[in-house]
């Protein structure tokens, strides 16, 4: 079947399965509407997404690199409930900016600039787990719901990208059939899937048996890397960078004890 015509497909299953939209908790206790999208319809929406940035980005042939980002993306992910723990696949893109995403149906990846202020396992690995909170929490689940609800579902296609480029290129969007376009996957999330992503992420590191101080360290080699100037887009819509680091410092005191118990059940990352 031609792309486009998959996408559209798949773009009036979503738009049926609107109707099924529901109310849940997410991790940290806030209501959450979710459900615009089945869980394999987004799986596959996220595979299609991650496909788009392979076309559109070299990969690291660094082995070392890759080997790096798998170690630490399968030991955070042992940590998962099981229906959230299999077929994780990962890669490195070749890209200077300090970012990194996390997709539905279990894609990671990383831009090769995030070496520069994630300068040990723990640091990455506070990249990766908030990343993967935001899978776990559902948040892409929650904003294509929303973006549903505010719009309607015959206008989701194309919607995201213009609402945030503008008119033409929502309708080049929508002639193109991109994924990530269409879902806006990539972009930001709001300061409150923010700040939970944090606090998820955060928690998996620990019980992983990574340090969750080295999500400090990496929050403050992220500010210091901006050197006054404009914020890479990754933290865009984060949380006032003072403010987040007070929290993370409060959260990692009381998540001390979890990675002790950690350490001492075995788990001891060596992944670089």
């Amino acid at each position: 079947m031609p792309q486009r015509l998959k996408l559209a497909v798949l773009a009036g299953a979503i738009a049926i399965s609107v109707v099924a939209c529901a109310t849940t908790t997410s991790p940290t206790g806030r209501t959450q509407y979710v459900g615009g999208v089945s869980q394999e319809q987004l799986n596959e929406l996220g595979a299609q997404a991650f496909n788009e940035v392979k076309q559109q980005k070299r990969q690291s042939t660094d082995a070392r690199q890759v080997r790096y980002v798998q170690c630490v993306v399968s030991t955070i992910t042992r940590q998962l409930p099981p229906n959230w723990q299999g077929g994780w696949e990962s890669a490195v893109f070749v890209d200077p900016e300090p970012n990194a995403f996390a997709l539905p149906g279990g894609k990671v990846g990383v831009y090769t600039g995030i070496f520069t202020v994630a300068r040990d396992q723990d640091q990455l690995s506070a990249v990766i787990a908030h990343e993967i909170g935001h899978v776990v929490s559902r948040h892409h689940d929650e904003r294509i719901t929303r973006q549903m609800g505010a719009q309607g579902a015959v206008q989701l296609v194309g919607a995201l990208l213009g609402s945030r480029y503008g008119e033409g290129a929502g309708n080049a969007a929508m002639q193109g059939g991109s994924v990530l376009a269409q879902t806006g996957f990539l972009l930001p999330g709001s300061r409150e899937q923010e700040s939970e992503a944090d606090i998820v992420g955060q928690q998996l590191m620990a019980q992983a048996g990574f340090d969750p101080r080295g999500a400090i360290a990496l929050w403050q080699n992220m500010i210091a890397a901006t050197n006054g100037q404009r914020p890479p887009q990754w933290l865009s819509t984060h949380p006032n960078p003072e403010s987040r680091i007070r929290e993370l410092q409060q959260r990692a005191a009381s998540l001390m004890p979890v990675f002790e118990q950690a350490r001492a059940a075995g788990r001891r990352p060596a992944c670089g």
